[in-house]
C-alpha cells in the first residue's frame, strides 16, 4: 500500500505487509503461540468450508440435470480423475481421494486469497511445506510398502553406462530429497510474488498522475493472478501424481 512518506510527499510501498500473521483476538503485536487463532487459521478454515460447500453440499441431491454448483464439482472431479489415471495408471486410482483433496484445497485457498482484504494462506511456506512434505513422506512410505527394497531402484539408472551409474545415483538421491522443498517453494513463491506486484500497482493507483495506467495494470495483473491460482493448483497436483507414479512403478 502507498502511504505518504514521513517528512516528504513521496510514496512508501509496503507490499509484504499483507502476508503478516496477526492474531484474530487481542492486539497486533501480541505473541503468537501454536494455539493462537490467527488470520491464517481463519482463511484456512474458510478454504476447507469452501471445499465442503462445493464438493459436498452442491452434489448432495445428485440431480440428473445438474445445477451450476454440481456441474462445477463434476467438472473438477472428472478433471482430476483423468489426470490421476493418465499419469499414474490404474494403480493410482485408489489414491484419487487424497489427490483430489489436495487440488481442491489449494485451488480454493488460492482463489480466496484474491478477495480484497483477504489473506493468501498458500503464500506462506509454513502452509505449503506441510502440503509438500506430506506428499513426500506419503509417497516415500508407499514406495517402500509396495516395492520393498526394490524401491531403491528408482535411484539406479540402469540404462546409463556402468561407470556413470554411481554418480547418477547420487544425483538422483539429492534431487529426490529436494522434491518437497521445490514442491512447496514453487507454490508459495508464485502466490507471494503475484500478490506483492498487485499491491504495488494498487499503491501507484493512488497517484493521480499515473492512476489510469496503474488501474489498468491492477486489472491485468488480477486477471493473471486468477490464471496463476488455477495453474499453481494444477502444477502441485500433477507433480504429486508424478511422484506417486515413481512410488508405484520405480523401475519405469
Amino acid at each position: 500500500m502507498a502511504d505518504d512518506a514521513k517528512g516528504g510527499g513521496g510514496l512508501s510501498f509496503k507490499p509484504m505487509d499483507q502476508f503478516q500473521v496477526k492474531p484474530l483476538f487481542g492486539d497486533y503485536g501480541d505473541p503468537i503461540h501454536w494455539y493462537t487463532i490467527t488470520n491464517v487459521t481463519l482463511w484456512l478454515g474458510l478454504a476447507i468450508l469452501a471445499v465442503i460447500a462445493l464438493m459436498v453440499l452442491t452434489t448432495s441431491k445428485r440431480d440428473v440435470v445438474p445445477g451450476r454448483g454440481q456441474s462445477i464439482a463434476e467438472l473438477m472431479y472428472g478433471f482430476v480423475y483423468k489426470m490421476v489415471e493418465d499419469v499414474t495408471g490404474k494403480d493410482g486410482i485408489k489414491y484419487f481421494p487424497y489427490i483430489m483433496t489436495l487440488f481442491m484445497f489449494i485451488l480454493c485457498a488460492n482463489f480466496l486469497g484474491l478477495i480484497p482484504m483477504s489473506f493468501t494462506t498458500t503464500s506462506h511456506i509454513a502452509v505449503t511445506a506441510i502440503l509438500g512434505f506430506g506428499v513426500f513422506f506419503a509417497v516415500t512410505i508407499l514406495g517402500f510398502v509396495k516395492n520393498g527394497a526394490s524401491f531403491l531402484g528408482l535411484f539406479w539408472v540402469s540404462s546409463a553406462p556402468l561407470p556413470l551409474r554411481p554418480v547418477l545415483a547420487i544425483i538422483e538421491i539429492i534431487s529426490y530429497f529436494v522434491r518437497p522443498v521445490s514442491h512447496s517453494i514453487r507454490l508459495a513463491g508464485n502466490m507471494m510474488a503475484g500478490h506483492a506486484v498487485l499491491k504495488v500497482f494498487a499503491g501507484f493507483a493512488q497517484v493521480a498522475a499515473i492512476a489510469p495506467v496503474a488501474i489498468i495494470g491492477v486489472m491485468a495483473i488480477y486477471g493473471l493472478e486468477v490464471l496463476v491460482s488455477a495453474i499453481q493448483a494444477y502444477v502441485f497436483t500433477i507433480l504429486t501424481c508424478v511422484y506417486l507414479k515413481d512410488a508405484l512403478h520405480p523401475h519405469h
